[in-house]
Order: C-alpha cells, then sequence, then structure tokens
C-alpha cells in the first residue's frame, strides 16, 4: 500500500483532485456552483469540439474542389471537341485552297490540248525504298485513272505513268526510274530519243534521252519534249532541260542528260491524262 502512495499514478490522482476541488471552491465563491460540471464538460470536450470542425471545414472544402475539378474537367473536354472542329475545317480549307491552285494551272494546260481529259490528284504516300521518287495518288479507277496513264505536273512537264490502279488509289513510276521509256525528240534540232530512267542520275533527279546520233547537235540549255510514238503518251509533253551530252558507253550514240521541269520526287500534286 506505501508502494502505490509513492507511484505516479497517485501523483496524477492527487493533481486531478486538487484541480476539481480548485474549480469547485472557485465555482462557490461565485455562485456557480451548480454549473461547474457543465463547465468541466465544456473544458475537457472544447479540444474535441474544435478537432470536429476542423475536420468539417476540411471536408466542405475538399467537397469544393472536387466539384471544381469536375467543373474544369468538362470544360477542357469541350475546349478539345471544339479545337479537333477547328482542326478540320482548317484541314478542309487547305485542301479546297490547294484545289483552288490545281484548277487554275489546270485551266492553264487545257488551253494547249483542249481535247484532253484530266484528273487532279494529290499524293498519299512514298515508298522510302523506291530511290527513284515513286509515290500513291489519290484517285483509282473509280476517278478514270488506268495503268499507263500518263501523269503530269501542275505546270504540264511529265512526271511519270500509272503502273497500278486500284479502286480509290494508284500507283505512279516516275521518269528516273531505268523501266520508265517514253519517245521524246529535241524542239529545236527535232532530234529523236527515247527517254529514260537512269540509276546513274536518278539521285540527283535528273532522266535521259538515250540513242541520239553519235555527232548531235543537242547542247545544254535545248528543250526535251514527248513525241507522242507509242501511243502512252500524248504529244507534245514538256519534259525538260538538257544539262550535257556525253557519249554511250558503246560510243556509237549520244545521251542526252535532262533535269525534269518537274521534280517526281517533291511533287505534292498531278493531273492524270485519261484521254487525249
Amino acid at each position: 500500500m506505501k508502494d502505490f502512495f509513492d507511484t505516479w499514478k497517485f501523483k496524477i490522482l492527487v493533481a486531478v483532485a486538487v484541480f476539481l476541488v480548485g474549480i469547485m471552491a472557485y465555482a462557490g465563491a461565485n455562485g456557480r456552483l451548480t454549473a461547474a460540471p457543465q463547465e468541466l464538460l465544456g473544458v475537457v470536450l472544447m479540444p474535441l469540439q474544435k478537432v470536429t470542425s476542423a475536420l468539417s471545414g476540411g471536408i466542405g472544402s475538399v467537397w469544393e474542389k472536387y466539384t471544381s475539378i469536375d467543373e474544369v474537367m468538362e470544360q477542357n473536354e469541350q475546349l478539345e471537341a471544339e479545337n479537333a472542329e477547328l482542326r478540320q475545317q482548317i484541314v478542309d480549307y487547305d485542301r479546297i485552297k490547294a484545289e483552288n491552285e490545281a484548277y487554275k494551272a489546270l485551266a492553264r494546260i487545257q488551253d494547249s490540248n483542249t481535247e484532253a481529259s484530266y484528273i487532279s490528284a494529290f499524293v498519299i504516300g512514298r515508298d522510302p525504298l523506291d530511290e527513284f521518287g515513286g509515290f500513291t495518288l489519290d484517285c483509282g479507277t473509280v476517278n478514270g485513272a488506268a495503268v499507263n496513264d500518263a501523269v503530269i505536273s501542275d505546270k504540264g512537264y511529265l512526271i511519270g505513268m500509272v503502273v497500278e490502279a486500284d479502286t480509290t488509289s494508284c500507283k505512279v513510276m516516275t521518269i528516273l526510274h531505268p523501266s520508265f521509256s517514253a519517245a521524246g525528240v529535241v524542239s529545236r534540232t527535232r532530234e529523236n530519243g527515247i527517254i529514260n530512267g537512269s540509276t546513274d542520275y536518278a539521285g540527283d533527279g535528273l532522266c535521259v534521252l538515250t540513242n541520239l546520233e553519235r555527232a548531235t547537235e543537242t547542247k545544254m540549255g535545248d528543250q526535251v519534249i514527248t513525241t507522242g510514238l507509242g501511243g502512252v503518251f500524248p504529244p507534245d509533253l514538256l519534259v525538260g532541260t538538257v544539262q550535257k551530252v556525253e557519249p554511250e558507253v558503246s560510243g556509237k550514240s549520244s545521251i542526252a542528260v535532262v533535269r525534269p521541269g518537274a521534280d517526281p520526287r517533291t511533287v505534292k500534286h498531278v493531273f492524270v491524262i485519261t484521254d487525249y
């Protein structure tokens, strides 16, 4: 028993008793003895009330923020939808603008060949492995395109020919390809030859006019056009400008190295000649 009076528990009980006696004495002196228990309870519960009030306010604040986040997310979704619509309008505008420019070019081309029929087409794909600049167009058999149709630039220069035609697209082999072949003539000298692609010059965007006479009069700056021989390409299509003339390996004839008037590797819009 003696040991209990020496423990910290006993000391705490004494302190609490003294505290209570003091409160009661204070309340008795001020005529508030009957309110003492309530005041004591208020003292004890006050910290708990503060904590509860703080938690209530915090929860209200979190809920307001949560509601605000929902509103912001909804506004963001609306803005994204509006931005997507605007981007589509820009794309449509760009295409209409490009088509208007193309048809202006077509009008100029038709002035020189009123009997020909054309399809306006955009380049929609290129094969990165094709070193000769082959590409795919957004027109096909449903538009009237067919294999062996000639393909020209907006300014009327020969670009190549259709080699594959699907329902809604077609593939073009350019004049840079070694398998390309068209009858050509030097407009100034009227010397005939064959327009071909060449592995030696394709990397520089050049083609060649082969089978010229050994003592050809063709020189740098001369213009090369098509003859129409063979029935695949219309006559008098512009091809390009002679850069130099050199003898063939056999030494029996000459070659004119030609720079096409339109670079097949970079064109974005062309015309397919479906009839002439």
